[in-house]
C-alpha cells in the first residue's frame, strides 16, 4: 500500500493519483482482480552485493515469485498493469523498459487492450533502498487463486468443519 500511494505522499516526476490509476486498470467493473509485487524482495543483510538498476527492477516486478499472491500470471494474460518506481531514475529509462515487457512478452497481454501498461515515477525512494517499484497487474491468472480457495472450503465444509451446531 506504501508503494502505491507514495505518488499521493511525495513528489515525482511522473506522478498518479489513485482516481487514474482506477481507470486505468479496470476496463469492464467487474474484471478487478489485482495481483501486487514489489522488487526488491531481498533481505537486510543481501542488499549490499545487490546492485539496482531499472532492468533489474523491472525483471523482478514482473516475476511470479516477488507476486504477492499464489498465482503464476504466466498461466494467464494481463489486461491492465501499473508499474510505480521509485527513487532517482531517468522516465526515459522506465518507459523504455516498460516497452521491452510487452514487446518480449506480448502473449501475456491480451491484444484488445492496447498500451496497457501504466508507470508512474516518485522521486523519494523507500527507508533503506536507493530505488524500488511496486506492481499491480489485472490479470486472468488470478482465477487459480480463486479456485485453489473454494475447492478448499468445499472440502472443508463437507466436513462439517467450523460450522456450529444451532
Amino acid at each position: 500500500m506504501s508503494g502505491v500511494t507514495c505518488c499521493l505522499r511525495f513528489p515525482g516526476q511522473l506522478n498518479s493519483d489513485l482516481r487514474k490509476l482506477a481507470v486505468n486498470l479496470i476496463p469492464f467493473p467487474r474484471l478487478h482482480f489485482f495481483m501486487v509485487g514489489f522488487a526488491p524482495l531481498t533481505s537486510r543483510g543481501s542488499q549490499q552485493y545487490s546492485t539496482l538498476s531499472v532492468p533489474e527492477l523491472t525483471q523482478q516486478m514482473w516475476d511470479a515469485k516477488n507476486m504477492m499472491c499464489a498465482a503464476d500470471p504466466r498461466h494467464g494474460r494481463y489486461l491492465t498493469a501499473s508499474a510505480m518506481f521509485r527513487g532517482k531514475m531517468s522516465t526515459k529509462e522506465v518507459d523504455e523498459q516498460m516497452m521491452n515487457v510487452q514487446n518480449k512478452h506480448s502473449s501475456y497481454f491480451v491484444e484488445w487492450i492496447p498500451n496497457n501498461v501504466k508507470s508512474t515515477v516518485c522521486d523519494s525512494p523507500p527507508t533503506g533502498l536507493k530505488m524500488a517499484s511496486t506492481f499491480i497487474g489485472n490479470s486472468t491468472s488470478i482465477q487459480e487463486m480463486f479456485r485453489r480457495v473454494g475447492e478448499q472450503f468445499t472440502a472443508m465444509f463437507r466436513r462439517k468443519a467450523f460450522l456450529h451446531w444451532l
